[in-house]
């Protein structure tokens, strides 16, 4: 436990919250910024004497109990309540569920990725953002119900458009199946995941037959994957797969090679988006 460093953590973050923030009258000769020590001592439900000597670098080591009671009571983002708990010594509790709001500078990104195809998962394998030319690739997500914009429960129950190509169809659902794997390790309490879970070994024989492996999945570089689309036939493309800082969500890329077929059928599929889904090809 580092004492002083939490100390002033504590402080600092007691100054940023305004007390309209967490329901508090904002009050009147208030000498500094933010929360006074016994507002925060209340909405924690400790005393405001052990309170006073955590600020003051003094008190005893708080327990997991108090450390998430203070988190709550400041408002702390999920970075922050880890750091939190490290200061006073504790492993920081697991995250109950995959963040499923988009960065706003993340979503600037992809907006920005007119070559390449690119979209945002969780660890469920959940769609969260994608570009258009991930529309044009795939079809448009937002004429998917709900339920079915998990991009596991799409290729593992047959539902994926374009085609994978079946030589190495086999890698790309090992790869799956290790993430899901994985994100129950580190989501034990999510509920959304053991729902998806059960409905994959429910409905996909090889997803249950995977599963039932245990693996769990090591990336070493970018992933080829072969896919035949409607409108203009074989794409050969390297899936590049960039873990965002926080929340478990991750930006995936399909990137084409310069010069290569692959690449001019992405530029065609540039122009006539999703309009393939609609309209017959020659």
């Amino acid at each position: 436990m580092d004492r002083a460093l939490l100390a002033e953590f504590l402080r600092s973050r007691r100054a940023r919250v305004r007390p309209a923030e967490v329901g508090l009258p904002p009050g009147a000769r208030r000498r500094t910024p933010g929360l006074r020590r016994e507002e925060v001592a209340q909405l924690a439900a400790i005393s405001v004497d052990y309170y006073n000597r955590l600020e003051q670098a003094r008190a005893s080591r708080p327990s997991r109990q108090v450390l998430a009671a203070l988190g709550r009571a400041l408002m702390l983002y999920p970075t922050e309540r880890a750091h939190l708990f490290r200061l006073a010594g504790e492993v920081p509790d697991p995250p109950a569920r995959p963040d499923d709001v988009v960065p706003h500078g993340v979503r600037h990104l992809l907006d920005r990725l007119a070559d390449t195809p690119a979209y945002v998962i969780d660890a469920r394998y959940e769609l969260l953002a994608w570009n258009p030319l991930a529309v044009a690739v795939l079809g448009d997500p937002d004429d998917w119900a709900p339920d079915e914009r998990n991009l596991a429960w799409r290729m593992l129950c047959g539902r994926t458009a374009p085609e994978v190509d079946p030589a190495g169809a086999g890698a790309v659902a090992a790869r799956c199946v290790a993430d899901l794997r994985a994100a129950a390790s580190r989501y034990p309490g999510d509920p959304g995941l053991g729902r998806l879970l059960a409905r994959l070994r429910a409905e996909s024989p090889e997803f249950d037959r995977r599963w039932r492996d245990h693996g769990v999945c090591v990336r070493d570089g970018p992933d080829r994957i072969v896919l035949t689309h409607r409108a203009v036939g074989e794409l050969a493309l390297d899936r590049e797969v960039l873990e965002l800082a926080e929340g478990g969500q991750r930006l995936v890329l399909h990137i084409a090679a310069r010069g290569s077929r692959s690449a001019e059928a992405l530029r065609l599929l540039g122009v006539i988006g999703a309009d393939w889904q609609t309209a017959p090809v020659d």
